[in-house]
């Protein structure tokens, strides 16, 4: 079994956007209100976090997330990075330090940032204590739950999604990405869901546009398939009815159970 929480399903301004009266940005419809990207990722005895973002502490309250046992991180861009330290929450209740995953480079970045909390005289449980881990690209397991880091290209910097697995599901997870490797491809195929960037319908420099992620999906062939890191330029019930049947919009509070 695996269930996967929305946090937030929004790029890196959010929305609504600072300053912005559009019509998506003015909507009372909740599924338009869009945090900053990050996932829980849950089974039945382990659950970790896929990536800090700096609405961390309003999403914890929001869903009631107290605890988690590590988090992961797809790449360094402060928009999936700048709620480090909201998780020195997860640090108040455990002995141990709490495990992070990530690839060489976000690691280089977060140590430059918080260099205080990778210190190894930092035994105090009021701050945040991580575990780092460089997983170098290579699956890796916590708890019951099996990771395989999946490379994928967006702007200049080291990024990666994730596919998950535990008790027979499969959900992967990439929410940002300007070009699937074709190498990684086969790590993302026939999977039970998968969540991609879908920025909005113009192309983008360094993201996925919505047609970009339709194609990718239907070559992936994922039983269900969800748009995610979503600009104030797409409107919920309007992307409803441009995505082929077996996609939808992911929106902040949407919980998918595989089993």
């Amino acid at each position: 079994m695996l269930n996967v929480l929305f946090l937030g399903s929004g790029t890196s301004t959010g929305v609504p956007v600072i300053g912005c009266r559009c019509e998506v940005c003015c909507s009372a419809d909740p599924r338009n209100k869009r945090l900053r990207s990050s996932v829980l990722v849950r089974s039945a005895t382990t659950t970790l976090l896929v990536d800090s973002c700096p609405d961390l502490r309003a999403q914890a309250l929001r869903f009631g997330l107290t605890a988690i046992d590590a988090v992961l991180y797809t790449h360094e861009h402060l928009d999936h990075t700048t709620g480090f330290d909201e998780m020195r929450a997860f640090c108040w209740r455990r002995e141990d330090r709490l495990p992070l995953y990530a690839g060489s480079g976000c690691l280089r970045m977060l140590r430059s940032m918080f260099g205080w909390a990778f210190a190894e005289e930092n035994t105090y449980q009021g701050y945040i204590r991580p575990a780092a881990h460089d997983h170098a690209g290579k699956p890796f397991v916590v708890g019951d739950i099996e990771v395989t880091p999946v490379p994928v290209q967006h702007a200049t910097v080291e990024t990666f999604g994730y596919v998950f697995r535990s008790g027979g599901c499969s959900f992967g997870y990439v929410p940002d990405i300007q070009a699937l490797p074709e190498e990684s491809a086969p790590l993302l195929m026939n999977l039970d869901a998968l969540a991609m960037d879908g920025l909005r319908y113009r192309p983008h420099r360094t993201h996925f546009c919505v047609d970009d992620t339709v194609a990718v999906m239907q070559r992936l062939c994922p039983r269900r398939g969800y748009v995610t890191h979503v600009g104030h330029e797409v409107e919920y019930n309007g992307l409803c009815e441009y995505l082929p049947d077996f996609m939808q919009p992911a929106y902040d509070g949407l919980e998918i159970v595989l089993d």
